[in-house]
């Protein structure tokens, strides 16, 4: 129905924007990186999903399309709604959650706060088949069991999973399959 947004963000929360539009401030909720990047004053632009419930219309937005087809898989998982899909986006990148289901590791859905076991193999199930491998399957695999290592290792001194995951990211693709030079490089994303 509303397929995107765009315009001047009057307000941001962790969980949502304010976006002016044609004269009505519009409420989209995001994922948590989304809304920590924008800033009042600026003009956004959103592909959106709303979801229509007897009690309100709610806004869902993200940065890219391939971001809103996730959302719209997880919806389909029975037992996430709306806001434990946002949640699981605001922790996992889209490539995570990829690896995570062509790797089957149902451990890194469990990770997400609201996610218990039992949903996270329901995600795991409902996805398989649905996400495409992007490179050879046993390289992403391999990929990622490395990068779990420095996730947890990233987790054990302090850092957040949105964080950790943040700074995982941020490594170089080309860079070895070896836990102590990717966990030396995720560091450095803190030291900017």
């Amino acid at each position: 129905m509303i397929a995107s947004i765009q315009g001047e963000v009057i307000s941001q929360g962790n969980d949502s924007l304010v976006i002016l539009m044609g004269g009505l401030g519009m409420r989209v909720f995001a994922p948590t990186a989304t809304c920590a990047a924008a800033r009042p004053g600026q003009t956004t632009f959103l592909h959106t999903h709303l979801v229509v419930r007897e009690d309100a219309w709610t806004l869902y937005g993200f940065e890219s399309e391939l971001e809103r087809e996730y959302f719209n898989l997880l919806l389909g998982v029975n037992g996430v709604g709306p806001r434990i899909a946002l949640a699981i986006l605001s922790i996992l990148s889209v490539d995570t959650i990829r690896r995570a289901v062509l790797s089957e590791q149902v451990e890194v859905f469990s990770r997400v706060p609201g996610v218990g076991k039992k949903t996270a193999q329901k995600i795991l199930l409902h996805m398989q088949g649905k996400v495409g491998p992007e490179g050879a399957l046993a390289d992403i695999s391999m990929l990622m069991d490395v990068d779990a290592e420095v996730l947890d290792a990233l987790t054990g001194l302090g850092y957040s999973v949105v964080e950790a995951q943040s700074a995982i990211q941020s490594i170089p693709r080309d860079t070895a399959r070896d836990v102590e030079e990717r966990l030396r490089l995720a560091l450095q994303f803190f030291m900017k």
